[in-house]
């Protein structure tokens, strides 16, 4: 049976660590906080405290890091937490990493993107996304998220503080659903899809007027104000590739149809 370590059962790893136990696979998770160690014995995810930003050494990481898949879904930009970590996975069983980035690696071109286009050099999270492909050890599948949303992640709360407002209000947005965060990468490793660059998307990119419009007016939060300009700068990202690799439908392709919970 495979066996998968969930570096970081936040907003998007713990019901990716949930799902992975559904289909079959045995999952370790970490968590900085002890009180959050619970969920996930309870949804039989065996638990780690870990932080990257602390000593990447010792019995714990040796022990989270016994299995055959890595999967690091957290925020942080450490780039030496990120080398002390490579250095201790090349000394352990994983074969594969799957690192989620983020398609802020892109600057605004005012057109489509796709993963041919280069990402910024100066971006950290490039700079770290570079730093597990230069290792032989394993290999690395790289999967960069537009906007995460779904559930209790309604971008229209971001208002709920007067004074915020929206600049290029015409410009498209480019988001994706948690549950197509977490089915994309199941089919990575069900598919085995490694030594890859993946952007992930939903299918449309309505305007930043509209989306954020209908994200406020669906929890009752004013409209915010929309900075006009003349010129817009922007990116559309595409998912054709990733589509095209896993044969995959997008489970929330109209970023417009999300509900979200109150």
């Amino acid at each position: 049976m495979t066996s998968i370590s969930v570096l970081g059962c936040g907003w998007l790893g713990f019901p990716l660590a949930k799902h992975l136990v559904s289909n079959g696979f045995t999952v370790k998770g970490s968590v900085r906080s002890k009180e959050k160690t619970g969920l996930l014995e309870n949804a039989t995810v065996t638990s780690f405290l870990l932080d990257i930003d602390g000593e990447v050494t010792g019995q714990s990481w040796k022990q989270f890091l016994d299995s055959d898949i890595l999967i690091i879904a957290i925020p942080s930009k450490n780039q030496a937490g990120f080398a002390s970590l490579i250095s201790t996975l090349e000394l352990s069983s994983i074969k594969h990493v799957i690192f989620v980035s983020s398609t802020s690696v892109y600057t605004d071109n005012n057109a489509v993107v796709t993963e041919e286009v280069a990402a910024s050099e100066s971006s950290a999270l490039f700079q770290i996304e570079s730093l597990f492909f230069q290792s032989s050890a394993f290999t690395t599948t790289v999967i960069r998220f537009s906007g995460l949303v779904g559930y209790q992640r309604n971008p229209g709360r971001f208002f709920q503080k007067s004074g915020r407002s929206v600049s290029n209000p015409d410009a498209p947005v480019n988001m994706i659903h948690q549950d197509d965060c977490v089915e994309l990468i199941t089919q990575i490793i069900k598919q085995e899809k490694w030594d890859e660059v993946f952007n992930a998307c939903a299918d449309n990119h309505p305007s930043k007027r509209e989306f954020y419009t209908q994200a406020t007016q669906q929890i009752g939060v004013n409209t915010p104000e929309f900075i006009e300009s003349e010129t817009q700068t922007f990116k559309i990202i595409s998912n054709e590739k990733i589509k095209r690799a896993l044969g995959y439908a997008f489970i929330y392709p109209d970023v417009m149809q999300i509900s979200y919970d109150i």
